[in-house]
């Protein structure tokens, strides 16, 4: 398949943009890319920070809560990926599986979100690193506006608004949904604003068996270089202390080993309880199901619960309330009809935490919801050399099935993808922490 992706113009700054009939004859296509290329309550977590500007005028402030990731030196396990089954050792695979990997060992401690970044953090981001709304580094595109996209447009741009308040998040309710119109460059650069700027607190707490750290931080202008130097060809880590992308081992650690010896040689099958390898979809978590006009879980005292596709059953969607049931249901910026945007596009992120069933650490939507990117370099699917940087990302999505929790589904996708920035409203991130962090006395 092939794309067509030509330039244009907005605000002064280079954006790439999508012929409609492109975007008509890929869409299915692009919906499954992730996965081609791609336990017990929790109490209420506590949501990001508003993202108030500073008082220094500097940067907005935010709020982030990791959870603490123990046991360092954990064993690896083995994964076809998505494959039913997980093994000690590549060598234990079948002899005909390709692409074995080695995934979930960590030899140090470290930190990862609790929740997906939001789209209050990442609008407090937007007006810190491009207070003139000039975009030089594609950190927004239009397909993302509420206006645009009524279902899935999450933020606003106003040309006329004053230095520093150029975007906004869409609808209210949208503030603590997952921001999902990442790619890994603008996850990158969110990490190198939160690296540069000012910790002003740092708080460890603790909820059960599980041990969270609460950042308050003053986001820095400064994006291209801090923990990722964005001139690389495939940024990478500078620093052995600070704010970070996750690692796939990283990631998939918080998600699935269970330090206690539950599920499968210590591995659940689910970021959301243990599972049975080789059953399919038997042991999966209930879907959730979202009030249709505010995104908010509405089945939360079902669990184990996740937002994805569950076979025979509606996807979890919901469409603001302001933008009306014919909008909702017809307008997208990708020219597709209504009755193939409705089969195309189904379900849709749920607000964080909600589902309320946790990972073995204490994480929250690791299963569902929004796909993450992780740091992780990989080679493309084909093999050999590319010209682009392939990534690992991890978790499912509100649109896909329950194989795409399954620690096997280990996808990946182009770093700069910006064929996905315009059609696929469900890629993510959260935060990971190495090292130390303190407030400077």
């Amino acid at each position: 398949m092939r794309t067509h992706i030509v330039s244009g113009r907005r605000r002064g700054s280079s954006r790439r943009r999508i012929s409609g009939a492109t975007l008509t004859v890929c869409a299915a296509a692009a919906l499954l890319a992730p996965s081609a290329v791609a336990g017990s309550a929790a109490a209420e977590p506590s949501l990001p920070g508003s993202g108030n500007p500073s008082s220094s005028g500097k940067g907005s402030v935010i709020t982030v809560t990791t959870a603490k990731v123990g046991s360092p030196g954990n064993p690896a396990v083995a994964v076809v990926p998505f494959t039913d089954a997980v093994y000690r050792s590549c060598a234990d695979a079948p002899s005909d599986s390709e692409g074995c990997l080695m995934v979930g060992g960590v030899s140090y401690p470290y930190e990862i979100g609790q929740l997906e970044v939001t789209v209050e953090q990442w609008v407090a981001f937007l007006n810190t690193a491009d207070p003139t709304g000039s975009d030089p580094h594609d950190l927004y595109d239009e397909e993302e506006s509420s206006s645009a996209w009524p279902k899935y447009g999450q933020i606003t741009f106003s040309s006329s608004a004053a230095a520093g308040s150029h975007y906004a998040v869409g609808y209210p309710e949208w503030a603590d949904k997952p921001y999902a119109f990442a790619n890994f460059l603008r996850s990158a650069r969110f990490v190198n604003s939160l690296v540069n700027g000012r910790l002003i607190s740092e708080r460890a707490d603790s909820d059960g068996q599980f041990d969270y750290v609460r950042y308050e931080v003053e986001l820095s202008p400064r994006t291209e270089r801090g923990m990722y130097d964005m001139a690389r060809r495939a940024p990478s880590r500078t620093r052995n202390s600070g704010f970070v992308l996750p690692s796939q081992n990283e990631w998939i650690k918080s998600a699935y080993f269970d330090p206690n010896g539950g599920g499968t040689y210590s591995y659940w099958k689910y970021p959301t309880n243990a599972g049975v390898f080789g059953d399919g979809d038997a042991t999966a978590p209930s879907p959730s199901v979202l009030n249709p006009t505010t995104g908010d879980v509405t089945n939360a005292a079902t669990q184990p619960l996740a937002t994805y596709l569950a076979d025979g059953q509606p996807a979890p969607s919901w469409c603001p309330a302001q933008a009306g049931p014919v909008a909702c249901t017809t307008v997208n910026p990708i020219g597709v009809d209504p009755v193939a945007y409705a089969k195309l596009y189904q379900g849709n992120v749920s607000t964080v935490g909600q589902a309320r069933t946790v990972s073995p650490w204490g994480t929250l939507d690791q299963g569902g919801n929004a796909v993450e990117w992780t740091d992780t370099v990989t080679p493309p699917p084909t093999g050999g050399n590319s010209a682009r940087v392939w990534r690992r990302l991890h978790g499912g999505t509100a649109n896909a099935p329950a194989y795409q929790m399954w620690l096997s589904a280990v996808g990946l996708q182009p770093q700069d993808n910006f064929f996905y920035n315009a059609t696929y409203p469900w890629l993510g991130f959260r935060i990971g922490v190495i090292g130390d962090l303190k407030p400077a006395s």
